[in-house]
């Protein structure tokens, strides 16, 4: 199979997760400007990022259901919502205003790159291919793009409200990407007397993998910025390269995965790339300048670059076709908490002791991916 071929087959969803990427990109490098703006200390951070945890829960739950009432329009419906929700965070002059727009920010988003994720598991399965990970690769390689581009824009001086006009831009033509024509189809229907009844066995496992990659991905995002120009000196701008080294790495590694799965197996594959996250966060917290630091980051973004996109090829290949959006939504409502839940829990360490030791808490959970896979290919020995 190659790159072309499955990029041509997954074009819609391929381009939502390009606009999720390019306002998670943006949006990491201004944190330390949103931050000030809103007088936040690191705790207070920590939180109004969790809120957006409670809007993202509520669109997961309802994308299964909405997608089935737009069909065909679900995708760009999502991205102009995202589209509209990109100012939110510039207009936060406190801490609560910063909670709120962190809210709605979080429900559009999430509305998003769930419905961007079922629509590819639905293609994986119609077409026998695996898809995940060059979509996800086309997530980070967006988030590496705005984040690059968004450094040096502040490095010279452009504030949120310089930026993010931009941004809703970008967001409002990826949006227009995600229309689709003939090639659209529906999901299965659910067979007579069927339900969704006892597929939590399966749920479980895979939503403790997603959860623990979201908590370990997004902790970096938001937190290697202030990392780099906080404990390591750095002036503002130089911490937006953490961002975006982690979102070009993940693209490398996820584009990387597309291939590798073949050989390894979905399981094989995140149980060597979670180990060798570990090491990339250990080597951030001991890192005694900006370089290592860098390097602690790509490999914390190899790490966890083929995690969400396996674990949703595995959990689409454990249900059965009717059942793969109610599976994948369950799964990513309890795993997505990590998203921000992540960042928060750092927050709160780094109040207490220091961002080095939020990176070693970072290196603790990431080895817990360990022991889940373990389980989920005893389970399924196959994947």
């Amino acid at each position: 199979m190659s790159i072309i071929h499955a990029a041509r087959l997954s074009r819609a969803p391929m381009a939502g997760l390009a606009a999720v990427g390019v306002f998670w990109g943006a949006f990491s490098v201004y944190i330390p400007d949103f931050k000030l703006r809103a007088g936040a200390s690191d705790a207070d951070l920590g939180l109004a990022l969790m809120m957006s945890a409670a809007g993202s829960i509520f669109a997961m739950w309802l994308g299964p259901r909405l997608g089935q009432t737009l069909e065909r329009r679900m995708l760009p419906v999502s991205g102009l919502l995202l589209c509209l929700s990109a100012g939110f965070p510039v207009l936060a002059g406190s801490v609560g205003a910063l909670a709120a727009a962190l809210l709605g920010m979080g429900a559009t988003v999430a509305l998003l790159d769930i419905g961007a994720n079922i629509r590819i598991s639905d293609l994986e399965e119609r077409h026998g291919l695996h898809l995940m990970n060059l979509n996800h690769a086309t997530f980070s390689f967006a988030f590496a793009a705005a984040a690059l581009a968004a450094s040096l824009l502040r490095k010279v001086g452009w504030g949120p409200e310089d930026m993010f006009p931009w941004v809703a831009g970008t967001l409002a033509l990826l949006a227009a990407t995600t229309l689709e024509g003939d090639g659209w189809h529906r999901a299965p229907e659910t067979p007579d007397g069927a339900d969704h009844a006892g597929i939590w066995g399966v749920i479980a496992p895979v939503a403790a993998i997603l959860f623990v990659a979201f908590v370990c991905e997004n902790a970096t995002d938001n937190w290697s910025a202030l990392h780099i120009e906080r404990t390591l000196g750095r002036p503002a701008g130089d911490g937006g390269f953490g961002p975006m080294m982690l979102g070009l790495t993940m693209g490398i590694g996820r584009l990387s995965g597309q291939f590798a799965a073949q050989k390894l197996g979905e399981t094989g594959l995140i149980f060597w790339s979670a180990a060798l996250g570990v090491i990339g966060a250990v080597v951030t917290a001991a890192a005694p300048n900006v370089t290592i630091a860098i390097i602690g980051i790509g490999l914390i973004g190899l790490g966890v670059a083929v995690t969400v996109p396996s674990a949703n090829s595995i959990l689409g290949k454990l249900v059965r076709p009717d059942q793969r959006g109610y599976a994948i939504s369950r799964a990513w409502m309890v795993g997505f908490t990590g998203f921000f839940l992540g960042p928060a829990v750092m927050g709160q360490v780094s109040e207490w002791f220091s961002l080095r030791q939020s990176f070693l808490w970072l290196a603790l959970m990431m080895a817990l991916i360990l022991p889940c896979v373990l389980y989920v290919r005893r389970r399924a020995p196959q994947l």
